[in-house]
């Protein structure tokens, strides 16, 4: 072993009695439910990803609203009785 390994590992054995031994780390298990979460989203990320590809965002016109007007339509006669008319002003 080299000086320079040994100073390395000098500094890390007074590092790790530095460190409070009452301290509360979330360790393994922390980092094991971490890695399954993110595993977990990076999942549905690329779920989502595959389906939004799927959809079609082309929209065809509807052949019914073609052929009529909405300009051209008379208004139905029941629509002032139902309230849902030109309300009066005044």
């Amino acid at each position: 072993m080299s000086a320079s390994a040994s100073l390395a590992m000098t500094h890390l054995v007074t590092f790790a009695k530095e460190v409070d031994e009452d301290k509360v780390t979330p360790g393994v298990l922390g980092f094991i439910v971490f890695a399954a979460m993110a595993l977990a989203v990076w999942a549905l990320m690329k779920s989502m990803s595959r389906h939004m590809n799927r959809v079609d965002f082309t929209q065809v016109p509807d052949p019914k609203a073609e052929q009529a007007d909405p300009a051209e339509q008379p208004e139905p006669a029941d629509a002032e009785a139902s309230g849902q008319g030109k309300q009066k002003q005044g």
